[in-house]
């Protein structure tokens, strides 16, 4: 008939959950990177296999089907829960050793959703990075073209040397206008600016391609204006 006291019953909470970790050797682990395998029971010990297996492959598959693979070197097996009777995706879950977990059930990281958001991403970025890339191959292009045009290929005019370039990877080489001229293009500017990402150091400097091109054609047009100019007029003296 009496009332079990509840003051401070945090505090005693906390104190009682001490003892017990020192009585049984048990071990408060802040996550699961630090929790210690060896002493796991099934099927705590297969949930934490497959969990590192995720983990440690994640970072190098882009989609489900690299996942499904690597997985399954590892004796993982990978099995997806539908919606209704759609195709429509909406689970996964995770199989070793005879145990089967829920992506979310292993981490909540390694849940279907936010899984499969990673891969949407990542293929996204991929479809962005070409069509970056093919952008920047377009604007090379043009670029070497407007050089040729006002330069003739031969570094400014007054000296046959090769002009000095910079190699842009994929979209190849470019040539870089002479000191004394008005097109500024420099290796620095087109170097890598610190914090700067790769796909906003690509529209950059397709952007700053594309503005060279455009001086560079203009400057050509103007340049073959005062020619046929000059000739006109030494046609007059005759």
């Amino acid at each position: 008939g009496q009332t079990i006291s509840d003051k401070n019953i945090k505090i005693r909470n906390a104190k009682v959950c001490r003892e017990l970790t020192g009585k049984y050797g048990l071990y408060l682990a802040p996550g699961k990177d630090d929790v210690r395998r060896e002493r796991l029971r099934e099927p705590d010990k297969t949930k934490y296999e497959i969990y590192d297996a995720i983990k440690g492959n994640l970072p190098k598959c882009k989609n489900w089907n690299e996942l499904e693979g690597k997985l399954r070197e590892q004796g993982i097996g990978i099995r997806y829960k539908y919606c209704g009777n759609t195709d429509r995706k909406q689970g996964v879950m995770f199989s070793k050793n005879g145990f089967e977990f829920s992506g979310s059930k292993i981490d909540r990281a390694f849940s279907f959703t936010k899984l499969d958001n990673r891969f949407n991403h990542i293929q996204q970025q991929s479809q962005h990075r070409t069509t970056l890339l093919g952008n920047l191959s377009a604007g090379a292009g043009n670029y070497r073209s407007a050089f040729a045009g006002l330069f003739g290929g031969r570094g400014g005019g007054s000296t046959r040397e090769e002009p000095p370039s910079v190699n842009l990877g994929k979209a190849g080489s470019i040539p870089l206008p002479p000191a004394d001229s008005p097109v500024g293009v420099s290796a620095e500017q087109l170097q890598r600016k610190p914090g700067e990402s790769p796909e906003e150091h690509i529209a950059r400097i397709t952007a700053l391609l594309d503005a060279a091109a455009e001086a560079m054609a203009i400057a050509a047009m103007e340049r073959r204006r005062r020619l046929e100019e000059q000739k006109r007029k030494a046609k007059m003296k005759l």
